[in-house]
Order: C-alpha cells, then structure tokens, then sequence
C-alpha cells in the first residue's frame, strides 16, 4: 500500500531562486534595449516596440514581465516608467545606473558560469591590479561616479556635516576617494573647507577630470599613491574613508597612517560596506556581492567591528559606531576622534 513521506516545508523558497534569474535578465535587457529611455510617459506596447525596433507581440510580453516584478507600471494597456526605472535606467540623466548594472552583472554573476570549477579547483592566480586596461579602470571609475550620485554622496554628507566639528573643519582627506564626488560634495556643503582626493595615479587622472566637470577646483585637489604604502600627507580636521578600506593590506597600519595625518580634535570617518556576521554568512546581500571576488581570490569580506577594533588599537580616543542601510546593504560607520 503506497504511503506518502510526512512533508513539514515547502521547496517553494527554492522556487523563487530558481526564477531569480529572469528578474536580473529583463531588467538588463530593458537597458540593453534602452527600452525605459521611452517610458518616461505612458506609451502603448506596439508604440514602445516601435521606438526600438522590436517584434509587437513579444514586445507586449517583454513589457508585461518588467510590470511583473514592478520595474514598470501598466494601467488601461499602457506602460510607464516605475519611481526607480524613472530616477536609475533613463539614460542621459545624472543618476543613470544601467551601465553600473552591467558591470555588476558581469563580475558578480555572470564570472560565476565556472562556480563549479572554482569550487573544486580553487581560486586561478590572483591578478594584480596594475594589470588592470586603462579602459576597465576608466570604466570602474564612471560607475562608480554613478552610484556616487545617486544615494550614496548625499547619504555621507548628511551624516558628515551633522558631526559637532563640521563647522571648525578646514582641510579634509577623501582615502581612497575614487572619481572624488563623494569628498567633493562633503567640501560644496561647507563654506570654506578645503579637500584633497587620494587614490592610485591611473585613478586621479580620472578624479581631475570629475573636478573639472563640477566646478570644483578651487577647493578640491587630488594626490597619488597606494595608502597601503604611500604617505598620505597630513594636517587634516576629518579624514573620509567610504567603501575604501576593503583594499587594505595591513588595517592597523592604515588606520594608524590616517590617525598621525590627522590634526589634534580630528575626525576620523569610515563607511565600510563588508562587515560580516553569523560566523560569516550574514547579511545575505552583502556575503553574495562578495562571492565571485572571494572565490576568485581577489577579496573578502571581515568580521564587523574590523574597522573599530583597528581604531582602538591606534589609540584613536572615541570611536562610535553604528549600521547605516544602504542600496548595497547595509555598511558599518565608524567615527572616531584623535
């Protein structure tokens, strides 16, 4: 007599992961196909397909899967932009991430078509950054201006410029700055502050170019170097590490570099996006944003507090610290005081 097995869960959790990938796959192809440029206004599907030369019927159903997962809207057959496709996938607009998405695509995902291989084998020979084209590093830096702008810069200066001292800061370091728009829009939300954006030389060729463009020249300057080795100058009120510090070699060795540059009373500020709980495998986006980089062996998440921990040890006097959400998940804040 058949006798069915007691069944206590649900695989439908595992469903759901199984489909993910369509959700990922019409986002990009609707920036592959520029398909939200058009959508600003609500248009009908034969008009969309149309405008980028596509098949009417699938079209419609393309169009009917981006409403699924909310990334458009559909009301009386036609379709319109959703809040974030508005502000994020319109290409030409100053906060336009599809080429940031892209590339997500390609180092978190897709460089994960070998997960098998990387499991059994192990990681390939680590390259070295110097290796890196002068396209792919000119194209990091672009996106990363673009994720700057669209949440990120504004989430650092409304925490920076609520800090006690802001009024009295008259020189500040952007570490590890990158196109330098963060540092830049910490400097514009004071009067007088001053600022200088440090990263690797092939990057401050780009930076100058980013300070050009915003007018900002007349405050903001850039230096060169590897914080790792390099020196990074010194006599400053606040020293702004965001999302940097996952390049260090030696933590302590940084963090007491930053606390000798820093003027007596200065401000030490740190975002840093890889703090890592639950013996290591929480939070969930943060532990798969970093998979491929650690299975490739070119980086890795640390425990939370490895920052704060590296502060106390320096000597820094006061260290507060608390989580901060962000689009990427959420970040360790570390404020420290000299």
């Amino acid at each position: 007599m058949m006798k069915l097995p007691e069944v206590n869960v649900s695989y439908g959790d595992l469903y759901i992961m199984l489909i993910a990938p369509i959700r990922s796959k019409l986002l990009l192809t609707g920036v592959e196909l520029k398909v939200f440029n058009h959508l600003s206004e609500p248009r009908s599907a034969d008009a969309v397909a149309e405008a980028i030369g596509g098949h009417s019927g699938n079209t419609r159903v393309f169009l009917d899967g981006l409403a699924a997962i909310d990334i458009l809207e559909k009301k009386d057959g036609m379709y319109r932009n959703s809040p974030s496709a508005q502000a994020f996938l319109v290409e030409g607009t100053p906060t336009y991430l599809g080429r940031l998405f892209g590339v997500i695509d390609r180092s978190m995902v897709s460089s994960l078509g070998n997960l098998s291989e990387l499991v059994k084998e192990g990681s390939p020979p680590v390259r070295e950054v110097g290796s890196l084209s002068e396209g792919v590093v000119a194209e990091y830096t672009a996106v990363t201006a673009s994720s700057e702008v669209a949440g990120h810069a504004q989430l650092v200066v409304k925490i920076v410029s609520r800090l006690p001292e802001f009024p009295s800061f008259r020189k500040m370091l952007d570490l590890g700055g990158g196109p330098g728009l963060v540092g830049m829009a910490v400097v514009a939300a004071h009067p007088i502050m001053k600022g200088i954006v440090f990263d690797l030389p092939e990057v401050v060729r780009l930076t100058e170019a980013f300070i050009g463009e915003y007018e900002m020249g007349d405050r903001v300057g850039v230096l060169s170097g590897d914080f790792n080795n390099d020196s990074i100058g010194g006599g400053y009120d606040l020293v702004l590490a965001s999302a940097s510090l996952q390049f260090v070699k030696d933590i302590d060795s940084v963090v007491r570099k930053v606390y000798d540059a820093l003027n007596p009373g200065g401000v030490f500020v740190s975002f840093f996006p890889f703090g890592l709980t639950h013996e290591g495998t929480k939070p969930e986006i943060v532990v798969l944003g970093l998979l491929s980089t650690t299975l490739m062996g070119e980086g890795k998440g640390w425990e939370q507090g490895f920052v704060a921990d590296s502060m106390i040890r320096v000597g820094f006097r006061s260290i507060h610290s608390r989580t901060v959400g962000t689009p990427w998940g959420p970040m360790d804040l570390d404020i420290a005081r000299k």
